[in-house]
């Protein structure tokens, strides 16, 4: 039986290893969408699932993401299911604290990790520069940065990549297969095939999982024999918008916007959301539907994604990939404009004339976004396009709940533009699609571990399981939680 009086426990050594049975510690993104982290023991080894960045309260995250509840000299290998910072965002850090094993994911994973764990660096010594200015004020010695992008670098050196559906041994008693999730480029479900103590059974870990449907990417791939689930569970109360009205509505809000003189300025993901909305503008303008007017990606790190992202037609669905090979680029245009330099993205506060400019973040916390919001949000003309999700206190969650003013910058922004929000363009299955990726999960479930989800929307999901596997043993994993197979 799987019971808190058998193998919950919060507090342990990880060094206290046994060759039976297999155990998964929950370290992160347990009834949170942030820092995902599970260590495995198998046959006496210690694996790492993941290896994000915990992303909250400053103070908690700087000790969270500092410290890891093991010794990284340990752990033999890392397998990783995509390449979002909240999933590989701390592996400099694993890897300056002497980590040498392989990290193993997709090769359009690897790829869009080397940009991300980069510009991921590159905000840590900013992050650690402000730190230590206000330190300094209070007589305070200044701190180091997570890591730097040497680290970055080192750590993308340990980098083995493979492809969907081509089985490779990991240690003894362990085979891995990555299968397509259909959430971003090069996502992966983890299949992991375990043998031990004389017995076999097949672990599968969802992953981020897409919502299928996608215009660009593959659905996530079906898998078959899994015994025990883990599970993502980031929309797991929740039902999106349908897709197919996304694109009228985004048609028709630009259109609106465009036609009164205005700018439209969409936050947005750098890896992901930045390539559907590119790719969903240059439709409504092969149609018809869109004035011919300058559009802009001002993001470095969205560039370089994009770049990526026409690196790995394997990735894409038939459409888009007959797409690329018979017509043109689908993520350019003759009216599009991608930025790197300051200078350049500085010029953009002096146009006059109707744009869309599509910059990061996407919940406008950090980056360009932020100067392009500041310069733009007090003019009732403009439109401020949000197409993805913003978590709770941060200035697009404040934007979008109908705060006003608004702080950029420490100072008060009145809100006079015009405020949207699409969901459809969510990367994660909403409840009905996550309950159909289970659906067609094949094999007997004995054991489902819930994850990846704000605690509301990962209880309800759990409810969700238990209604559709009555004799399955769901858990809805909390921090530091241990699970037996």
């Amino acid at each position: 039986m799987f019971g808190r009086s058998l193998d919950f426990r919060l507090d342990f050594a990880v060094d206290e290893l046994s060759l039976s049975p297999m155990r998964i510690h929950f370290f992160g993104a347990t009834r949170t969408t942030t820092g995902s982290l599970y260590l495995l023991e198998i046959n006496g080894r210690q694996l790492l699932m993941e290896c994000g960045l915990f992303q909250g309260h400053r103070d908690e995250s700087l000790e969270r993401n500092r410290s890891f509840p093991f010794d990284p000299r340990k752990i033999e290998a890392v397998i990783l299911s995509h390449a979002h910072i909240d999933h590989c965002g701390n592996l400099p850090n694993l890897c300056r604290q002497g980590f040498e094993g392989n990290i193993y994911c997709t090769f359009a994973t690897r790829d869009l990790a080397s940009v991300m764990l980069e510009d991921s660096a590159q905000i840590q010594r900013d992050d650690a520069a402000f730190v230590s200015k206000k330190r300094a004020k209070r007589g305070l010695p200044p701190i180091e940065p997570l890591y730097t992008a040497t680290d970055a670098e080192k750590a993308v050196r340990q980098f083995v990549t493979l492809n969907y559906d081509r089985p490779f041994p990991v240690c003894e008693g362990l085979t891995v297969t990555f299968r397509d999730a259909g959430h971003i480029l090069g996502s992966a479900q983890v299949v992991l095939d375990i043998k031990e103590n004389g017995r076999s059974f097949r672990y599968l870990f969802s992953g981020d999982v897409g919502r299928g449907g996608d215009d660009i990417l593959r659905d996530p791939e079906p898998v078959e024999g899994v015994d025990y689930l883990q599970v993502e569970s980031t929309y797991g109360a929740r039902e999106h918008t349908p897709k197919v009205d996304a694109n009228d509505r985004v048609g028709r809000l630009v259109r609106e916007t465009l036609d009164k003189k205005g700018k439209v300025i969409i936050p947005s993901f750098s890896v992901g959301r930045t390539q559907q909305i590119v790719y969903t503008l240059h439709q409504l303008s092969l149609a018809g539907q869109l004035p011919r007017v300058p559009i802009f990606v001002d993001s470095p790190l969205s560039v370089n994604a994009t770049e990526i992202y026409r690196l790995h037609p394997e990735c894409f669905n038939e459409t888009i990939y007959r797409f690329l090979r018979e017509r043109e680029n689908p993520f350019g245009m003759e009216n599009l404009t991608y930025i790197r330099e300051v200078a350049h993205s500085m010029k953009l506060n002096e146009l006059k004339d109707p744009a869309i400019i599509i910059s990061a973040s996407g919940m406008a916390e950090a980056g360009r976004v932020r100067h392009h919001l500041a310069n733009n949000i007090g003019k009732p003309e403009n439109l401020i396009l949000f197409i993805g999700y913003c978590a709770e206190h941060t200035l697009g969650a404040q934007i979008l709940s109908g705060a006003n003013p608004v702080n950029i910058f420490g100072d008060p922004y009145k809100v006079a533009a015009r405020v949207a929000s699409l969901d459809s363009f969510s990367g994660h299955a909403d409840k009905t699609e996550l309950s159909r990726y289970v659906g067609n999960v094949k094999g007997n479930l004995k054991k489902i571990a819930v994850i990846h989800g704000e605690e509301s929307q990962a209880l309800a999901f759990g409810e969700t399981l238990r209604g559709m596997y009555p004799k399955a043993h769901v858990i809805v994993a909390e921090y530091r939680q241990i699970m037996e197979v």
